[in-house]
């Protein structure tokens, strides 16, 4: 900003020396050659009044001569004097045999020898140097008695003009240079408290407004806005500190009831016989699913409510792991989970999100997926960044794939909205999963889509920044090869017996 307001201030003052300057210099070149045309037709006439005089008095031969030395001398120039016919009466300087001929051939005397009372005005170059050449007629009455021409150089005339733009050029660089200087510091006043500013809307949009901003220094908008920004941020801290304080007491007045609840519904288990146990059957089921729909909306009012910066996250690691977790519940079902795919290395993502997107789509394509079908988790790197050497790839894909009925095109795009269930979903949802892994992919910087599988399935992707280039994974022949893993866990069934604990789905949709 300090750079764009003396830029400004520079512009607005480059603009004024130009408008003022050009015309000024102008101005002052136009009135010098005035000046010194004038000089010259003022002499030019006085030596025509005196050779007309002398003429008239039969002294032409003995005081022209004189005369136009004379004045040739205080002009610094030359002055020629020609008779009527064009021929030489006095001269100031030495003239060849060939230019005394020639006199009444030149444009300025043959004008002044054909026009009466007339100055004829001419620039020539002469040996390099610049002359201005005023003849006048010599004239008694009526009779026209001969011409004088005088020659002076203008040298000295584009030396003041030049020396004048010059003047004002450093005059110009002068006032430039000063006015930067006040500009800046100008530029610097006004621009410190926005800068401040900007730094504290930084440090509130990270979290980490302590102290409110100076309201004390600037222009009166800028300490306006300041305080008026002061205002927002105490409001916001507020809010936040509620929201997280709700969560807080909500966490802990809806479970401990809930765990009470199902408490006392299983120790009625064993006092229920017929369809008395089927309802409370039933309501073990409501209320399983009241205490997962608790744990969602605590668990977005979280997400909602702090602003994590994404970090490097091994997603290989990750997703070997969630399938070491899960595969054992599958093998339960009667279903498979395997992991194909890239070895993508590192992706930004928020601490924690991939791990609960991975075990909400999972939840939900177990539910989906129908007796000996496979659900599959693929990692992929889509096209290369041409814009970096060595190439990086523009995103990384997380695809789970089940094989089972599916959704609409316009179930797939009300999927993610909160508490939304299609009507032909399995029971236990909560409509809260979908919303969840949504707005934890784009905390990470990505996105989250829905899309009909090539098998007839659901395909959900996840994609994700790359933290650093991808390592190039591929097999030969182009097919997607199995991360390495214990031979256990890529879809032989293990004994339930052996199989660890299921992972603790957070808010499953």
């Amino acid at each position: 900003m300090t750079r764009r307001l003396l830029l400004g201030y520079l512009s607005l003052a480059v603009l004024t020396l130009l408008s003022l300057g050009i015309p000024l210099g102008y101005v002052y070149g136009r009135a010098e050659r005035a000046q010194i045309i004038s000089s010259a037709e003022d002499e030019a006439e006085s030596v025509s009044a005196f050779a007309s005089l002398s003429i008239m008095a039969g002294r032409e031969r003995r005081e022209l001569p004189h005369r136009a030395r004379h004045c040739a001398e205080r002009i610094r120039g030359r002055v020629v004097i020609v008779g009527d016919d064009g021929r030489l009466l006095a001269t100031s300087h030495r003239l060849s045999a060939a230019e005394s001929r020639n006199l009444a051939s030149r444009p300025e005397i043959a004008a002044a020898l054909r026009g009466r009372d007339a100055i004829d005005v001419r620039t020539s170059t002469i040996g390099g140097v610049r002359y201005l050449s005023v003849a006048a007629p010599v004239v008694h009455g009526e009779e026209l008695q001969g011409a004088v021409r005088l020659t002076v150089p203008t040298d000295a005339v584009e030396a003041r003009v030049h020396r004048t733009w010059l003047l004002l050029a450093v005059g110009g660089l002068a006032i430039l240079t000063a006015v930067a200087a006040v500009g800046l510091v100008f530029a610097r006043w006004a621009s410190r408290p926005i800068l401040e500013l900007e730094r504290f809307a930084h440090r509130l949009a990270d979290g980490r407004f302590t102290t409110p901003a100076p309201v004390t220094s600037g222009p009166p908008e800028v300490r306006s806005l300041a305080a008026t920004f002061n205002q927002t941020a105490a409001r916001l801290e507020h809010l936040l500190a509620s929201q997280r304080a709700f969560a807080a007491e909500a966490s802990h007045q809806l479970k401990t009831p809930l765990a009470a609840l199902r408490l006392r519904l299983d120790n009625l288990e064993a006092e229920m016989t017929g369809h008395a146990r089927d309802s409370l059957g039933a309501a073990i089921t409501e209320t399983d699913r009241l205490a997962r729909m608790v744990e969602g909306l605590l668990a977005m009012a979280r997400l909602e409510e702090s602003a994590v910066t994404p970090e490097p996250v091994d997603l290989d690691q990750v997703c070997a792991e969630r399938l070491l977790t899960w595969s054992p519940l599958f093998d339960q079902h009667g279903a498979q989970l395997a992991l194909l795919g890239d070895r993508v290395g590192q992706v930004l993502a928020v601490p924690g999100a991939i791990e609960q997107i991975l075990d909400n789509l999972l939840s939900n394509a177990l539910r989906a997926t129908p007796l000996g079908s496979t659900v599959t988790m693929v990692l992929r790197c889509s096209a290369a960044d041409r814009r970096h050497l060595p190439a990086r790839p523009a995103w990384i894909e997380l695809h789970v794939i089940d094989e089972g009925p599916g959704m609409t095109a316009d179930q797939r795009r009300r999927a993610f909205d909160r508490f939304w269930r299609a009507p032909d979903a399995p029971k236990g949802g909560t409509g809260l999963g979908l919303s969840l892994v949504q707005r934890l992919a784009h905390a990470s910087g990505g996105e989250a889509t829905l899309a009909r599988a090539p098998g007839g399935g659901l395909d959900a992707a996840i994609r994700l920044r790359p933290a650093h280039r991808a390592a190039q994974g591929r097999t030969s022949q182009g097919r997607p090869s199995r991360i390495g893993l214990p031979r256990r866990v890529r879809g032989d069934r293990s004994a339930p017996g052996s199989a660890p604990s299921p992972p603790s789905v957070r808010s499953p949709a």
